[in-house]
């Protein structure tokens, strides 16, 4: 352990944003519960549907484009406490619109602060933590993502299998008796009223004041991280490197040496969205129900693809800082085009009748959940300049929403019409080519400081 550094205070920080990653993964997995009783309450066709569950990401991408600039202007823990009032609101009219007009309006709401939380947080994570722990760090808003999906399946599960028995008197009847889809969306404020509190207690991020010229408060808060001597070596070196960036403007990152990582961070968070992965979150009690299972059984069998994508997310934790970044993607997205493969032979076949569907899905969700689902956010957290790097992870994380927002709106159309076999195979070709991308493009990070990183771009490595 590093003794040079204040570990309990970079676990209040650290906890602070995971929330976002929390309220992030509910607000992403919930609504699986609620498809069968909203399409049926409302007779929606599948391309409305589709809309139905893609609304939110529509969201995600316009708060996606107003993060990197909110964050640079703002400050990263503002960002914060926006995203945190956008949850409430959400959550709030979620469980008490009047139709489904307005049920989509408050998903959008919704969405946008699931966009601004994607960027900010991992971002805020990574310019607070040392080189040594970043990505253990940035990690656990992964994992936080995990732990909202699965409390979601379960909360789901549970309000739908116990709604007979609730003692429901006027909204509580309303709720989580005769129409439960309200009560599912209602749990998330919780959840969101803690994550606003906590901004309160954290500060803002030294590189961010440091690039406000706020020279004073940057040492105040690097100095509760490190030691005396630390805090101001890790000054000297963040000031350099602003100081050597001074000129760099949004435009420079479409071209030089900036070209390639924003490549890199667009195609990586693309790819690992076009591999299927909330297909499977949203739908899952779809896909399951196609391989015979009935709508109670099919919301267990999510609930076990919920507590497989949290555990192996610690596989992650405990080895990306030991191993690197890059074997992690290696490994992961490798037996990920395996397992999806087998889902798609498994559905061509007719074996996949029943719970053994369950093998293949199970085994991409841990394949998922140690590489793709964490490094991803890792990656794009580090590869650039502190002057751009809000607009940067704006951009990648945009492509990362674009993309979810296609397989959201259009996977019930591939579903139906091409069936799962085909589905599966189109997940594993995207696969195929982010092994690749990882093998020839993306340079370890591991241990390298985010100044360090910068360098490597410039070409000296």
């Amino acid at each position: 352990m590093n003794k040079t550094v204040n570990f309990r205070f970079l676990t209040l920080l650290t906890f602070t944003a995971t929330l976002g990653g929390f309220l992030f993964g509910f607000d992403t997995a919930v609504i699986s519960g609620t498809i069968s009783f909203v399409k049926s309450q409302y007779s929606m066709s599948s391309l409305m549907e589709g809309w139905y569950v893609s609304s939110a990401l529509v969201g995600c991408i316009a708060g996606v484009a107003v993060s990197g600039k909110l964050g640079n202007i703002l400050g990263r823990r503002v960002g914060m406490q926006l995203s945190a009032l956008l949850f409430i609101i959400s959550a709030l009219g979620c469980a008490f619109t009047p139709g489904i007009f307005m049920l989509i309006v408050f998903r959008l709401i919704g969405g946008v602060g699931i966009g601004i939380s994607s960027v900010i947080c991992p971002m805020y994570i990574s310019e607070m933590a040392p080189s040594s722990l970043r990505g253990k760090l940035v990690t656990y808003y992964q994992l936080a993502i995990t732990i909202g999906i699965l409390v979601a399946y379960f909360s789901n599960s549970a309000i739908q299998s116990n709604a007979s028995t609730f003692i429901s008197v006027g909204w509580a009847d309303l709720l989580f008796t005769k129409e439960v889809w309200r009560g599912m969306f209602s749990v998330g404020i919780f959840p969101a009223l803690l994550f606003l509190l906590m901004t309160f207690f954290i500060p803002e991020s030294p590189r961010w004041l440091i690039l406000k010229k706020n020279t004073l408060a940057a040492k105040n808060v690097l100095s509760k991280i490190y030691t005396v001597e630390e805090s101001v070596k890790e000054m000297e070196i963040i000031e350099n490197a602003l100081s050597k960036d001074s000129s760099l403007q949004f435009r420079d990152l479409f071209k030089g040496n900036l070209k390639k990582p924003l490549i890199i961070g667009v195609l990586l968070a693309a790819l690992s969205q076009f591999s299927g992965i909330n297909a499977i979150i949203y739908y899952g009690p779809s896909i399951l129900e196609k391989a015979g299972l009935q709508l109670g059984d099919a919301l267990g069998g999510q609930v076990s693809i919920g507590i497989v994508n949290t555990l192996f997310t610690f596989v992650a934790i405990y080895f990306i800082d030991r191993v690197g970044r890059k074997p992690l993607l290696l490994w992961g997205i490798g037996g990920a085009v395996v397992s999806l493969l087998m889902a798609a032979i498994f559905f061509a076949t007719g074996v996949s009748l029943g719970w053994i569907v369950l093998i293949p899905v199970v085994l991409f969700i841990a394949c998922f959940s140690f590489s793709f689902g964490p490094v991803t956010w890792v990656v794009i957290s580090e590869i650039f300049p502190t002057k751009v790097r809000g607009e940067a992870v704006a951009i990648s994380t945009m492509s990362l929403w674009l993309a979810n927002w296609i397989v959201g709106l259009f996977f019930p159309l591939l579903l139906n019409e091409g069936g799962p076999s085909i589905t599966f195979l189109v997940f594993s070709l995207f696969s195929s080519y982010a092994f690749y991308l990882t093998w020839k493009k993306i340079p370890e990070t591991k241990e390298k400081s985010l100044e360090e990183i910068e360098l490597f771009w410039e070409g000296n490595k």
